[in-house]
């Protein structure tokens, strides 16, 4: 089966890969198809924890449109990531794995609060890990929760899934002629404001030298191949 080159990660995943191309629902077959990727890397013996999005059910831009406050509106999103949380872990119990939500918006009846060392514990007896509600506070994105819950918990890397496959000098969307990066530095994504992680993410990973890999999450096999050791997408590191 191959021996993994990392023995603990963190997986970001956003709230639309559970959507789709469905507005505002959850798409039974993409959840299905996130958990059976997470199984395979489970199966390789990896300690897996995972940040999941709330975009696909609102957005912290919705304050933009003045009817709701910035601070209730990124309240209303950590709520979002919850519901996206439930239903992962669900859907990962429904393969066969052990999950626990762990929020840091205590919501006793669904989720256990978020700790550090009961988040270890739970790692170590082979669980994955969902890390809902955001860092609990207004005004920092779910890649910022990413990158400190990666830093608390010790993992290798963090993984951040989307539907690209990698960083780009420009939206490949929009222009087929965007060249993709191999490997970046933290500074490069910096100095260069690409849009890989939000900036006050970006910078915790430089501080403490935690390796960030951007690759496309909805390519079946990825995940395992990168914990494999092949490289695909893009890493950005020192």
């Amino acid at each position: 089966m191959g021996t993994p080159i990392y023995k603990r990660i963190l997986l970001k995943i956003s709230g639309e890969s559970l959507a789709r191309d469905k507005e505002g629902v959850i798409d039974p077959d993409a959840i299905a198809f996130l958990s059976k990727e997470i199984k395979s890397a489970k199966d390789l013996g990896v300690q897996l924890a995972t940040v999941v999005g709330g975009g696909n059910i609102i957005r912290g831009q919705i304050s933009s449109l003045g009817a709701i406050d910035r601070v209730s509106a990124d309240y209303m999103g950590m709520l979002a990531t919850i519901i996206n949380s439930l239903a992962l872990q669900d859907s990962l119990e429904n393969f066969g794995l052990s999950a626990q939500v762990m929020s840091a918006i205590h919501i006793d009846t669904l989720t256990q609060p978020y700790m550090k060392r009961e988040a270890l514990r739970h790692l170590k007896r082979g669980s994955v890990i969902i890390l809902a509600g955001g860092t609990g506070n207004s005004y920092f994105t779910t890649d910022t929760t990413a990158a400190l819950r990666a830093t608390e918990i010790g993992a290798d890397v963090v993984m951040k899934g989307t539907k690209v496959d990698g960083v780009y000098d420009d939206d490949p969307m929009k222009n087929s002629s965007a060249q993709m990066f191999d490997t970046l530095s933290y500074m490069e994504v910096l100095n260069r404001k690409l849009k890989v992680m939000d900036l006050t993410a970006i910078s915790l990973c430089m501080e403490n030298k935690l390796p960030i890999i951007v690759f496309n999450l909805l390519k079946e096999g990825n995940l395992k191949r990168i914990l494999l050791g092949e490289k695909i997408g893009t890493k950005v590191s020192e």
